[in-house]
């Protein structure tokens, strides 16, 4: 089975430090660096996606800022893909698809921040294009929310989404993917 590991998001600003810090970052790219060593040990393909963002207004993912680029624990190397987008869905006017289809991939493993926002929407957008997804949940992370005078914890919004996403993806950790591939 042809498949490409799709990192969305891997970026500066979600890391201590950043402007943008989300939670249980350093247990995440533990894990990605598994799933990544697994694609790269195995000469799959690998596209890493970037996000920049275009208001005037944003905080994080900044044009040319050091928050921006690929967190060093997971950079692209060569013969690897950079995808850079400026929504949450990965595919939505981007040249990921075409990668995927000059590669006849149909078959994608996801993985990246934030689990309620680009990971939700690029799998729901690989899905509605016909792509069978899998998404690896451990290798995700996200951050706390809040609605109204609610706090709700980073786990339940993870955990939630992951939960919601198995309609569109086979959810699974990296060690069960990595012991069945």
């Amino acid at each position: 089975m042809k498949q490409a590991l799709i990192l969305v998001d891997i970026q500066n600003d979600y890391f201590p430090g950043g402007k943008f810090e989300l939670a249980n970052t350093s247990n995440t790219v533990k894990n990605i660096r598994k799933l990544l060593d697994y694609f790269r040990d195995n000469s799959y393909p690998i596209i890493h996606i970037q996000h920049i963002s275009l208001s005037e207004d944003a905080t994080f993912f900044i044009k040319d800022s050091v928050g921006v680029e690929i967190y060093k624990g997971v950079t692209p190397i060569d013969g690897e893909h950079l995808v850079q987008k400026n929504y949450p869905n990965s595919f939505f006017k981007t040249n990921l698809m075409e990668i995927l289809e000059k590669e006849d991939i149909k078959n994608v493993v996801v993985c990246g921040m934030m689990s309620h926002m680009c990971i939700d929407s690029t799998v729901r957008g690989g899905f509605e294009l016909g792509l069978k997804c899998t998404l690896v949940e451990d290798c995700c992370t996200t951050r706390d929310l809040v609605i109204g005078e609610k706090k709700v914890n980073w786990e339940n919004v993870h955990n939630s989404f992951m939960a919601s996403l198995s309609t569109f993806a086979k959810v699974i950790t990296v060690d069960d993917f990595i012991k069945n591939a």
